[in-house]
């Protein structure tokens, strides 16, 4: 499966984003999909995931109350809607893929995600 990551941009302390992962290919049902992000000389660290089926979530602490993530397997597209955001959050944002069966753990760690999109720039300003 193919990942395209968009919706990133500039936008002040307190505002939103909402980014948009398309998957191009088959069995996009079939995985698992996850939200990770990319600070300049930091590494990359897991932001939220979502079932197969949208039915299960989970997100970093420091994003839990502020950032949603949901998807659509019709038009094969994850979302993640990012409200109040803060300087911290500024990063390159990736999506990914984890080819898992349905009951499978919502995984938070980099080796499990198979696919990986190009990732979209935020850049939150203060």
């Amino acid at each position: 499966v193919q990942l395209q990551a968009s919706g990133g941009g500039l936008v002040q302390a307190g505002g939103s984003l909402r980014l948009s992962c398309a998957a191009s290919g088959p069995s996009f049902s079939r995985y698992h999909m996850g939200w990770f992000r990319q600070a300049p000389g930091k590494e990359r660290e897991f932001v939220a995931a979502i079932s197969r089926s949208g039915g299960r979530t989970t997100y970093e602490d420091s994003v839990k109350g502020r950032f949603t993530i949901s998807r659509d397997n019709d038009k094969k597209t994850v979302y993640l809607q990012m409200n109040s955001l803060k300087p911290e959050d500024a990063a390159t944002y990736y999506c990914a893929a984890d080819w898992a069966i349905s009951r499978a753990p919502l995984e938070n760690t980099t080796s499990q995600y198979v696919y990986w999109g190009q990732g979209t720039l935020v850049t939150v300003s203060s």
